[in-house]
């Protein structure tokens, strides 16, 4: 069993901010199963081409999120192979989609508490690009406000590219995964399904 957990902070007030895609990215996965609490997450059981698959949206906030995952994890028997992340990356261009194993944090808070928590960077991350702010932002200003007008519209193709890398992970496996994600085709500059490197 896969454990595909989605990135965001709690509460309504942050739900159209950048540093919010992984829960809309599960929550795109869930389709209409439902979702319970527990060890200070939301659960949901689904299947991803006859893959059976826990679905994890941490309800801490970002900088203290790894300890209910890896309450999940650790319940679940789960290892850390096995836990794909979804979340924002400030250093992916915008609306692009990558897909890596292992390594820092990136002064993502969310990984970083995940790395701490599973004690390993060793789990997959899907990384959902934001790009850079300008130039008179701060990262967490930038990270912790809503997509601009011009970026909404692109929004429900960047969710379900997410959401779709995770299931082919679950489903086709890591390094196909990569190989679909991580290489941009050469007419396809614009693309949200592939990733974009930083």
């Amino acid at each position: 069993m896969h454990l595909v957990v989605g990135l965001g902070n709690p509460g309504r007030q942050y739900q159209g901010n950048r540093h919010n895609l992984g829960f809309r990215a599960v929550d795109e996965l869930a389709g209409g199963a439902p979702w319970r609490g527990k060890w200070g997450a939301e659960l949901a059981e689904v299947e991803l081409s006859g893959e059976k698959v826990l679905l994890c949206k941490p309800m801490q906030f970002m900088n203290v999120s790894g300890q209910p995952v890896a309450s999940v994890a650790g319940f679940w028997k789960i290892p850390a192979e096995q836990v794909v992340v979804i979340h924002d990356e400030l250093d992916v261009a915008f609306g692009r989609v990558k897909i890596n194993k292992g390594g820092g944090a990136g002064g993502h808070n969310g990984v970083r508490s995940l790395i701490d928590c599973l004690g390993t960077p060793d789990f997959v991350r899907v990384r959902v690009g934001i790009g850079r702010p300008p130039p008179n932002w701060e990262g967490a200003d930038y990270v912790l406000a809503d997509f601009s007008r011009a970026e909404q519209p692109e929004l429900p193709g960047i969710i379900s590219a997410a959401a779709a890398a995770a299931k082919e992970i679950v489903t086709r496996g890591l390094t196909a995964a990569m190989n679909r994600y991580n290489v941009r085709p050469p007419n396809d500059k614009k693309s949200p399904k592939n990733g974009d490197g930083a």
